[in-house]
């Protein structure tokens, strides 16, 4: 078997791919408004709710129809994956692993189909949407690796006149519970670990990206994953969602998403229920509010692009986006200047045109972003941006920046998850890291300078789970920078990472009298 290595983004600068895109995106436009079952045990299963798919881009437009489950199918899919784990648990690992391979092949077949799906669903231009592609390729791929190794020998100290051993083995049934953001790389990675390491799983996709959690299943489906391993299940949070965290037969939940959600989740998953014979296990990756470090020893000009790119890529809707970018004082005037040029050069429009910024997701997004942006015209000045992008049908708001933040403001210290940045001014550069120290989240960050005795600082002293030195805090591959962060950005799993898998396993230690 090759060595891991990442998918390689398309270069959509090429008239020829980029016209390919645009032809896939024409193909699926055309299948917009049908409808799709959820599938339990391998089986499609109606319900008289359902769940609508707007294209955020023309809100005019329906993506699919999808089903809306209450708790008798959550109940359903439960008992499907728990049957189902009563073999797969037993099925070697080699064969686990080659089902994820299997499904890395077919995701390379039909990338640009994905990918035009997820233009359309959650607005994403092309490049975002091809990265997002290649990171769930990449998770089958390191994952199914990753599988095989930890069924490998394990190392352990021997002694005289025993024969030990250590395996891992897998836990049982999970709750899978990805986000909108990245529809297809966090679900087809989160899912895909808990069944390469023997799991089975209910998997409750996101009811803003449903098209991208089917995609997944009817890809699993065609090459040949047993009915009941993966259950697919959209349905209500409030009462499938909580229903399952609650069952006593859950065994781990996979949550990725907002702290509010995430803590939710993890106090109903903490009290014990009737029936339960376990401890469950949380597996959470949670918001943040990352910051980004702009010291007086830097280049200026490399420092306001990857400001941008982190701020405003994707709209802004990344837990590892930069929120806050803390100048020093020296440079602060220069940099900020810049820094409204290169934001005002923003274009937005359809996310179909390739255009570099589209819509958030929902309305229910904007309405809460543009609350943010209120309280920050009280809190500081506002540079560019600051409202709705007029003359679009969808839920754009423009690239929105306020300088001469404080950083105990509230658009300083709370998840906004849009196109909001907040300019902060430091003194110097210990300034500069406690004011980066100081809210309740750990997620990414980065420091631009030149100065080594600072990047070791950094090093040290900035408390996050992902630290970029001289580059944007946005953009983590897999294999390359495990993805996690500290405090209330979730319990630090590291995705993409040689820990990861240890997750969603127990290990057994046997020890036989020689």
């Amino acid at each position: 078997m090759k060595e891991f290595s990442n998918e390689v983004f398309l270069n959509f600068g090429s008239q020829k791919i980029a016209k390919k895109q645009k032809k896939a995106i024409e193909a699926v436009r055309a299948q917009f408004g049908k409808e799709y079952p959820n599938f339990i045990n391998g089986k499609a299963v109606y319900t008289d709710a359902k769940t609508i798919s707007i294209n955020p881009s023309n809100i005019d437009e329906k993506i699919g129809v999808f089903q809306k489950s209450g708790k008798d199918d959550a109940e359903k899919a439960m008992q499907a994956a728990l049957k189902a784990f009563e073999t797969w648990k037993f099925v070697p690992a080699k064969e686990r692993a080659g089902f994820l391979f299997k499904a890395a092949n077919v995701i390379r077949k039909r990338r640009l189909e994905i990918n035009a799906w997820m233009i359309s669903e959650v607005g994403k231009n092309y490049l975002e949407a091809d990265a997002d592609t290649c990171e769930a390729i990449d998770f089958l791929e390191f994952y199914g690796r990753e599988a095989l190794r930890y069924d490998g020998k394990q190392p352990i100290t021997s002694i005289k006149g025993e024969k030990n051993q250590l395996s891992y083995i897998p836990l049982g049934v999970g709750v899978v519970i990805p986000p909108w953001n990245f529809p297809f790389a966090i679900l087809v990675g989160t899912a895909s670990a808990a069944i390469a390491t023997g799991n089975t799983v209910v998997l409750k996709p996101s009811s803003e990206s449903p098209m991208m959690g089917w995609l997944f299943a009817d890809i699993m489906r065609s090459v040949g994953l047993p009915k009941g391993v993966l259950n697919y299940l959209v349905a209500s949070g409030a009462e499938a969602g909580d229903y399952l965290v609650s069952h006593p037969k859950t065994r781990f939940i996979s949550f990725t998403g907002s702290m509010e959600v995430g803590l939710h989740i993890n106090e109903l998953a903490a009290k014990t229920v009737p029936g339960q014979i376990w401890i469950k296990r949380i597996v959470a990756e949670m918001g943040g509010k990352d910051s980004m470090i702009i010291d007086d020893d830097c280049d200026i000009d490399d420092a306001v692009k990857g400001t941008v790119q982190a701020a405003f890529g994707f709209q802004g809707q990344k837990c590892s986006a930069c929120s806050r970018v803390i100048v020093h004082q020296s440079i602060y005037k220069e940099f900020v200047s810049k820094l409204k040029v290169a934001v005002e050069a923003i274009k937005q429009g359809d996310a179909k045109e390739d255009i570099a910024m589209g819509p958030v997701i929902s309305k229910k997004a904007e309405q809460s972003i543009l609350q943010y942006i209120e309280i920050g015209k009280k809190e500081g000045k506002l540079l560019c941006g600051g409202g709705k992008a007029e003359g679009l049908n969808g839920y754009y708001i423009k690239p929105t920046v306020f300088t001469d933040i404080k950083p105990d403001a509230r658009i300083s210290q709370e998840e906004i998850f849009g196109p909001v940045l907040a300019v902060i001014k430091a003194k110097n550069f210990d300034n500069a890291l406690s004011i980066a120290n100081n809210t309740i989240y750990g997620l990414t960050g980065a420091v631009y300078t030149n100065d080594k005795k600072k990047l070791n600082r950094a090093r040290a002293e900035f408390h996050c789970g992902n630290l970029y030195l001289n580059r944007k805090c946005t953009g983590a591959l897999v294999g390359v920078h495990p993805f996690g962060g500290f405090n209330m950005s979730g319990t630090d799993s590291k995705a993409g990472g040689r820990d990861y898998l240890l997750l969603f396993l127990q290990a057994k230690t046997i020890s036989e009298k020689k």
